[in-house]
């Protein structure tokens, strides 16, 4: 049986980014319970060297559809465009990378395989073929900025669990 480049990533892009917008439910209703300002939420790090949440969600989603976005163009960058500074705009981030792998075909994305791309950053440049892209740098880092994010919140004292981060599973079917 073979596994596609789709069903490695777009269906656990969409799983964790659900689970993400659960847990920014939780923790906009935590800042109504216990009377916190969302912006300390929004803007909170897990470590003054680390970025803060809103860094973190935006980069879910710039690691998941921008990721997949980077593989059709060619070329990936990192997002130098300004971070959400709210709950709603947190969860539209998460909401517009949701709508965006949903629109995705299987035949879209296994089109991708063995195209070259190119990560930029400045003047680095890191070549690969779409998926080792896509599974060695896209979605560990994908994993990283959603954990992070999870952990900001922990941390603050979201009541969160490992359930909200995993999210709806997948289960066999029939």
């Amino acid at each position: 049986m073979s596994f596609s480049l789709y069903a490695a990533t777009v269906p656990t892009y969409r799983q964790i980014l659900g689970a993400l917008a659960g847990v920014l439910d939780k923790a906009e209703a935590f800042c109504t319970e216990q009377g916190i300002d969302p912006a300390e939420l929004v803007g909170a790090r897990l470590i003054d060297d680390m970025l803060p949440l809103a860094f973190q969600v935006k980069q879910a989603a710039v690691h998941s559809l921008g990721a997949i976005a980077g593989a059709k163009q060619g070329q990936f960058s990192p997002s130098r465009d300004a971070l959400p500074d709210s709950f709603a705009d947190l969860k539209a981030v998460v909401a517009e990378a949701q709508a965006g792998l949903e629109s995705l075909s299987p035949a879209e994305v296994g089109a991708l395989e063995g195209r070259d791309v190119t990560f930029i950053a400045g003047d680095f440049r890191l070549e690969f073929v779409a998926e080792e892209f896509l599974m060695t740098f896209s979605l560990p880092n994908f994993y990283f900025h959603t954990v992070t994010a999870y952990d900001i919140l922990r941390a603050k004292g979201v009541p969160i669990g490992k359930r909200d981060f995993v999210g709806q599973l997948r289960l066999k079917q029939g």
